[in-house]
């Protein structure tokens, strides 16, 4: 009998440990936790607000109607909505942004660490394109117009090009409720304090000069 009890304890554990390694919560484990902004607490993501002070506007942003101003070097311009703007984003790992390009704008080279995306074409035409990771690099890329959607997988570097003479406009959706983004030029020529010149001349195989004027770009 004790033999027989030992042996369904211990069938009873294997079970156990093996369904605890595999289960994971979901996204998230109440109807919302909208982001308490004004809260010290540091955790992955935000802490919540208390439900009593929750109200609608915690669901709600206004804007996407508006144009975004394109007068930059690039001729893009990225409107944001994610848990920055709605504090209801919080632990609901989506959010979405709109962009907009002046003829011939780009958005340049870019990576979202934390999220993919998949785009629609409102207005115009856009000439897009991501690269795999290393070795292989290989670049996707595809021409897309009004209505056309088209996704860029997770961490890669992707770009959005207006190869028109007119404007064009776009919307995002991206799996994260803070996406990030990483500029490439930006990152790798405009950094403070910046990374030393025999690394990226090395890396990029130029003269110093070439790199000093690019960094005098960012």
């Amino acid at each position: 009998m004790a033999i027989r009890v030992l042996l369904l304890a211990g069938a009873l554990l294997a079970f156990a440990c093996s369904h605890g390694a595999t289960a994971s919560d979901p996204s998230h484990l109440q109807d919302f936790c909208v982001a308490d902004k004004t809260s010290p607490v540091r955790v992955n993501g935000l802490a919540c607000k208390a439900a009593k002070e929750v109200v609608v506007e915690d669901f709600y942003f206004s804007g996407l109607h508006v144009a975004g101003n394109t007068t930059n070097k690039q001729g893009s311009a990225v409107t944001a909505v994610n848990v920055a703007q709605i504090g209801g984003l919080n632990t609901m790992g989506v959010s979405l942004v709109r962009i907009d390009y002046a003829p011939f704008g780009l958005n340049p080279p870019h990576t979202h660490p934390r999220s993919t995306e998949i785009l629609t074409v409102l207005e115009g035409c856009l000439h897009v394109g991501f690269v795999t990771s290393n070795p292989e690099n290989k670049h996707f890329e595809k021409v897309l117009n009004k209505g056309d959607v088209f996704v860029f997988p997770k961490g890669l570097v992707h770009y959005q090009y207006n190869n028109r003479t007119t404007g064009a406009v776009a919307i995002a959706a991206l799996s994260s409720q803070n996406p990030g983004v990483i500029t490439i030029a930006n990152a790798v020529f405009g950094a403070e304090p910046s990374i030393p010149a025999g690394i990226t001349t090395k890396a990029f195989q130029v003269e110093k000069s070439t790199v000093d004027w690019i960094q005098a770009q960012f």
